[in-house]
């Protein structure tokens, strides 16, 4: 649906407190404000959010006055403190008011079980908060998708497209989907294809170009630097598209040299990694995580920055 199909009469009058002023809780708070919607964004206590919220026009409250006083909530906080955070502010939810929520994992995964009188929808741009916010400063939007899991006023559906509307989506396209789908078809990309597996790909065929004998440079310029143009080329005319724009060179070698890599093993551990998702696995560890202070991530983010082909960007990056 886009914006001529959606009635932006729902959140008409509506305060709608952002819960979570991160890379989402910003735009989101930023477009709704110049959509001519009230908002106000709960955070704790005098932060650097605080003053970076207040600056940019935006009114601050703390997390329980601001979900008190509002008649849609949307829970933008990381998702693994989203059980703490719903508990902290249950009691002061207004009785049928909305909570929405910007990626389907917690309440898929029963981090949150929203009281029975409210309002649950979802609302997931299908992308990063600062190019959310660029692209509606620019007169454009983001795809995204959305979805009603619990309706109990009856006014869940038309919320959550006024919602997406006035952040931004409606301009490109809202989707309607379901908080199951969306979180599934989410952790399984992260872990099986773009954010999991192409770094990792990436990696292996710079170390191995380096193994050869290739220099760093030309390795990274090669496994690595040609990743954009690859996506330009995907976001302008698709996946066929893409092939018949590049060389008859490029096209034949990954038309022999891409089954090779991800072959019938390759699919079957994809299929394995959904079934993960699906059974409440990834949702598991990121509780682990959380409870464990990131300590995976932090050792994790601190050899990625040690990797050989950190150290090649960098350089490149100098010069």
């Amino acid at each position: 649906m886009r914006d001529a199909d959606i009635d932006p009469a729902p959140l008409a009058g509506k305060r709608v407190a952002i819960v979570g002023y991160g890379n989402q809780g910003r735009a989101q708070a930023l477009n709704l404000r110049d959509s001519g919607i009230e908002v106000i964004v709960g955070l704790r206590g005098a932060s650097g959010s605080t003053r970076e919220a207040e600056a940019s026009g935006l009114s601050t409250g703390s997390i329980p006055g601001a979900v008190g006083s509002a008649d849609v909530v949307m829970m933008l906080a990381p998702d693994e403190v989203h059980t703490t955070l719903y508990r902290e502010i249950e009691q002061h939810l207004r009785q049928g008011a909305a909570l929405g929520f910007s990626h389907g994992l917690s309440v898929r995964f029963g981090f949150v079980q929203p009281r029975g009188d409210l309002d649950v929808f979802m609302v997931a741009p299908k992308g990063p908060g600062t190019a959310l916010r660029s692209l509606y400063e620019q007169g454009r939007g983001m795809i995204g998708l959305w979805a009603a899991e619990q309706d109990s006023t009856g006014q869940a559906r038309d919320i959550a497209l006024a919602y997406g509307r006035a952040i931004g989506c409606g301009r490109a396209g809202l989707i309607e989907s379901s908080f199951a789908e969306e979180s599934e078809a989410d952790l399984f990309n992260e872990q099986a294809v773009v954010w999991g597996a192409v770094p990792e790909l990436l990696i292996a065929g710079f170390d191995t170009l380096l193994a050869g004998g290739v220099s760093p440079e030309v390795a990274f310029l090669e496994c690595v630097g040609e990743l954009k143009l690859l996506a330009d080329l995907i976001e302008a005319r698709g996946i066929a598209g893409m092939r018949e724009a590049i060389s008859n060179t490029a096209e034949l070698g990954a038309f022999l040299g891409g089954p090779r890599i991800v072959d019938d093993g390759v699919r079957a551990r994809m299929v394995e990694v959904l079934a993960e998702v699906r059974a409440g696995a990834f949702a598991t560890e990121l509780r682990a995580e959380e409870a464990s202070g990131y300590a995976r991530l932090k050792q994790a983010r601190s050899e990625a920055r040690q990797a050989p082909a950190e150290q090649v960007f960098r350089r490149l990056g100098e010069g």
